[in-house]
């Protein structure tokens, strides 16, 4: 399946039976250099629109939303250490993985296409 796209700047993978979130690449031009990531606790339990990670950067502080209702299983370690990663890799340097009860709802989010169109 190809990556969605929210109205927040996130895109969205699935992997398996997993969704993967991390922010677009126009997200990290606009944050500008990243100097902060906190990631969520392994096993928290969320619901669509809560807040679970924070990005900070030399301009401003951002909140990543859930995506999805569903349970965080996986966070990328590599990212409080390395933050910079977000502005070197955005599409690569993904936040947390979730667990979600209904995988077909990621369609609900945009195309590369529509969020070119978003974003333009």
């Amino acid at each position: 399946m190809p990556i969605r796209y929210t109205p927040e700047h996130e895109w969205l993978r699935i992997e398996g039976d997993l969704v993967v979130v991390g922010i677009t690449e126009h997200a990290s031009e606009q944050l500008g250099d990243v100097v902060f990531v906190e990631l969520p606790e392994v096993g928290r339990k969320v619901e669509k629109g809560d807040e679970v990670s924070v990005i900070e950067s030399v301009k401003a502080a951002s909140d990543i939303l859930a995506p999805l209702a569903g349970e965080i299983v996986e966070v990328n370690e590599a990212l409080p250490d390395t933050p910079a990663l977000v502005n070197e890799k955005p599409m690569e340097a993904w936040f947390f993985k979730m667990k979600v009860a209904d995988l077909a709802a990621v369609e609900d989010y945009m195309s590369a296409g529509a969020y070119e169109d978003f974003i333009g």
